[in-house]
């Protein structure tokens, strides 16, 4: 998987990705912990509706820019997200209304939203050989795991020194390194593609997803993993804030112990896959995940855990 890193354009592309990668997560940290201190225990309502804009900036942006992403010098166009996502995370550290907030995050994640597929585009461009294109498609979706344990990590050593506005911070810095990294290479321009109107260049995706039986049952299985993760990051800070009491380290330590879970299941998932089929696991975890919930919701007592101040 890491041969591909002797490609330096790729090389450099990756690294570009896994820093901007931890600086989102530190924000996410960041921001729960802010909407805490503007919400209180309204908390939850807040990150709820700053993830529903997450969503409408993805469902809204992406496949428009997706669609446009070989018309443009993509360096350039990649650069200049990384810049504007930089210049809205260094303003939420000093937001004092939610509304800001809100506004705030729409146009940080239009820009995430505009820069994950134009990245994306690329990657097929510099690595044409099939084989390396999968090693790189693994290896970034491995940067996606390890920054579920990396970037909390992260969080909770940085917030037993400073608070969680320098957080915001490294979310700066990681978008800014991005930035140069990708300013470090040159990337080839795209290869052309037949012409289609724009009806059907930014819904082509979503009408394929629909029109394939096996993906529309997936959709469905996405949904209630969507749900679970959304109750860890909209509610656990109301939980370790509000009902425990705890501090705002303990809110890092607790994404890590969801991250690292997420990455445990991934290393054993091959394993139980050789003995069990692939609809059976999935079925099996969507039960298991509305059970647990069930419980956290049914019995109030189940999140009164052992403090670890």
């Amino acid at each position: 998987m890491l041969q591909v890193l002797a490609d330096r354009t790729y090389r450099h592309l990756f690294a570009a990705q896994v820093v901007a990668l931890l600086g989102t997560g530190l924000a996410t940290v960041a921001l729960g912990l802010l909407a805490y201190d503007l919400a209180g225990e309204n908390a939850a309502m807040v990150l709820g509706t700053v993830f529903a804009i997450k969503m409408v900036a993805y469902v809204g942006v992406a496949p428009v820019a997706a669609a446009f992403a070989d018309k443009v010098n993509r360096r350039v166009f990649l650069v200049v997200l990384d810049l504007v996502r930089a210049g809205v995370a260094l303003c939420l550290p000093f937001v004092t209304e939610i509304w800001q907030v809100y506004l705030l995050i729409f146009v940080l994640q239009s820009a995430s939203a505009a820069f994950t597929p134009t990245f994306q585009a690329t990657i097929p461009d510099i690595l044409p050989d099939e084989a390396r294109y999968t090693r790189a498609l693994s290896l970034s979706r491995l940067a996606y795991d390890l920054e579920n344990i990396a970037s909390p990590l992260l969080a909770g050593l940085l917030l037993a020194m400073v608070s969680y506005n320098a957080l915001f911070l490294g979310t700066v810095a990681g978008f800014a390194a991005s930035a140069m990294l990708i300013i470090s290479v040159m990337l080839t321009s795209p290869k052309p593609s037949a012409p289609r109107g724009i009806y059907d260049r930014t819904t082509r995706g979503i009408r394929i997803y629909l029109a394939t039986p096996r993906l529309r049952g997936l959709l469905a299985l996405n949904m209630a993993a969507a749900a679970a993760g959304a109750m860890v990051l909209v509610n656990s800070v109301v939980l370790v804030r509000g009902t425990l009491g705890l501090d705002a380290s303990a809110l890092a330590w607790t994404l890590f112990a969801f991250g690292a879970g997420s990455m445990a299941a991934a290393l054993f998932l091959p394993r139980v896959l050789d003995r069990v089929a692939d609809r059976g696991v999935m079925i099996g975890g969507a039960m298991l995940m509305v059970v647990t919930l069930a419980a956290l919701a049914g019995f109030p007592g189940c999140v009164k855990i052992t403090e670890f101040r």
